[in-house]
């Protein structure tokens, strides 16, 4: 993708109960709505659905309003398990602030690199989580240590090369409102 990516770290299998809940999250704030696989989303996101105006971000003059992304899950039984085994291998410290070794994960990837869409990213991560519960985890730029480790709903930081926060849906949305405000691409 060409954007950002937010992950949102699982303890444990989604329900089914939790994956319709998904499902009809994720087609409610769609305009385009393609589901690949059991819970592997293709769609265009409504900003204004997300409760963001599509002029949010400076760059955002001219642009549409849809948003595309990716939006999926991945673990034992649902798919792409070699790759969350891949991405959980060289991680014991965000094992250790988690509290668990996490089963499943969500990815949120946006298909663009504008302003509104790290925003949206953002926005759109949190609803995730208020559905399925989780932990998101977010690489950091440079400097953003000391922006994110103030913010409420932050659990921890983890890396030296790479620092990463880990936090709730609230701490994203503080994070979203924050001068500056822009995710890893």
């Amino acid at each position: 993708m060409a954007g950002p990516t937010l992950v949102i770290e699982l303890a444990k299998p989604v329900s089914s109960a939790a994956l319709n809940e998904f499902r009809a999250l994720v087609r409610g704030i769609s305009t385009h709505f393609e589901q690949r696989r059991d819970a592997y989303f293709d769609v265009n996101v409504s900003v204004e659905r997300l409760g963001i105006e599509a002029s949010a971000t400076r760059d955002a003059q001219g642009v549409d309003g849809r948003r595309p992304f990716l939006v999926y899950l991945m673990g034992p039984g649902v798919g792409d398990e070699s790759l969350l085994e891949a991405e959980h291998a060289d991680e014991p410290e965000v094992e250790a602030v988690l509290g668990f070794k996490p089963t499943h994960a969500v990815n949120v990837s946006a298909g663009c690199n504008r302003g509104i869409d790290h925003v949206a990213t953002a926005v759109l991560t949190a609803a995730v989580v208020d559905v399925l519960g989780g932990v998101v985890k977010a690489e950091l730029l440079e400097g953003q240590e000391a922006v994110v480790a103030g913010l409420p709903g932050v659990l921890g930081l983890t890396g030296e090369e790479y620092p990463r926060v880990l936090g709730t849906a609230e701490f994203l949305r503080a994070w979203v409102d924050q001068p500056g405000f822009r995710l890893v691409k």
